[in-house]
């Protein structure tokens, strides 16, 4: 067993390198960072911002928004959590659900049906934003609870 101390912004961690390979954080245990899947992608250039959900908790979040659904029609959407952590899954790639915290928000493509998936406490909330291109055919029959938002 090794470890390994360093320094994260202002939180001070200690890595213990094992079979189980997790990470101490102000004495809790974590998975490693290398375990999660994070975005990397960027909402499209000339995105403008339509709209926001208000913040909402594990206890508040719209349910439309737990469930398959869409963006609203002509929107792609931004996915921030202020606290906590959360999973982002696209229905046509359940195998990856995509994390979601502070740091690593995720950009919701239109015309893509996906859902949130609570993992503990959480604060986030949905921006929405008008994109200057063309999307094409829109489905007409999408759930799309982010459209009462905007």
């Amino acid at each position: 067993m090794k470890l390994i101390e360093g320094t994260m912004g202002k939180m001070i961690y200690l890595v213990q390198k094992s079979e189980q390979d997790t990470a101490l954080i102000q004495g809790r245990t974590f998975q490693r960072m290398t375990n999660m899947n994070y975005q990397k992608a960027q909402l499209p250039e000339g995105a403008v911002l339509a709209g926001t959900t208000p913040t909402m908790t594990e206890e508040t979040i719209v349910p439309g928004i737990l469930a398959n659904h869409m963006a609203p029609k002509g929107k792609c959407g931004l996915l921030v959590v202020e606290e906590g952590a959360c999973r982002f899954v696209w229905e046509d790639d359940l195998d990856n659900p995509i994390d979601c915290d502070p740091d690593h928000p995720v950009v919701i493509f239109p015309e893509r049906f996906h859902h949130v998936a609570v993992t503990g406490p959480v604060k986030l909330r949905v921006e929405f934003y008008s994109q200057t291109q063309s999307l094409g055919k829109l489905d007409p029959s999408a759930v799309r609870p982010g459209k009462d938002f905007i």
